[in-house]
C-alpha cells in the first residue's frame, strides 16, 4: 500500500517542515509514503468561497486516480484515539487498498463533488489546527499507527 497526503497550499514554516521530514524519514521503514502539494489559488477576491471549492476541487480530481481510497480531513469527520486509528490503517492494508489518499482541503473545506468521491472522512480533533500543523499532526499520527501495529514502544496506552 501507498499513503498519499494530498494538500492545497505550500508549508512554509521551517518548523513544520523540520517536524514533518522527522516524521517521513521514520515512515520510510514501514511504507511508501509522499505528499504533495497543490497551488494555492491565486487572485481569489472575486470568486466565492463555492467558486474557490470548485476550482480546488479540479486541480485535486487531477491528482486522484479512479481507483484511489480517498479520505477526507474534514471536521466533520469520524474521530478516532490512535489505536482505531492504527486500526483503520491495518483494515485498508489487509483490504487491498493499493493507493490511500488522505486530503487536506483549502482555507473553506471540500467542494461537494469532492465528498461524494470520498470514501471516508476523518477529523483529528474537535479543535480548528491551521491547515499548516494539520499536515505535521497527521504525518506523526500515520508514523504513531505503524509503531502501533508493529508494537514498537513509541505509542503509550
Amino acid at each position: 500500500m501507498k499513503i498519499t497526503l494530498l494538500t492545497v497550499g505550500k508549508t512554509e514554516d521551517k518548523y513544520i517542515l523540520e517536524g514533518i521530514e522527522k516524521y517521513l524519514k521514520r515512515l520510510k521503514h514501514y511504507i511508501k509514503f509522499e505528499i504533495i502539494e497543490i497551488p494555492e489559488l491565486k487572485k481569489t477576491k472575486s470568486l466565492s468561497e463555492d467558486q474557490q471549492k470548485s476550482k480546488e476541487a479540479e486541480m485535486i480530481f487531477k491528482q486522484l486516480n479512479h481507483t484511489d481510497h480517498v479520505v477526507l480531513l474534514d471536521e466533520r469527520g469520524k474521530e478516532l484515539s490512535s489505536m482505531h486509528f492504527a486500526d483503520f490503517m491495518n483494515k485498508k492494508m489487509i483490504g487491498s487498498v493499493q493507493q490511500l489518499v488522505f486530503i487536506v482541503g483549502g482555507p473553506y473545506g471540500f467542494d461537494a463533488s469532492l465528498y461524494q468521491r470520498a470514501q471516508d472522512k476523518l477529523s483529528l480533533s474537535k479543535m480548528t489546527f491551521s491547515h499548516q500543523m494539520v499536515r505535521l499532526f497527521f504525518v506523526e499520527q500515520v508514523y504513531r499507527a505503524f509503531t502501533i501495529l508493529k508494537g514498537e514502544p513509541y505509542h503509550h496506552e
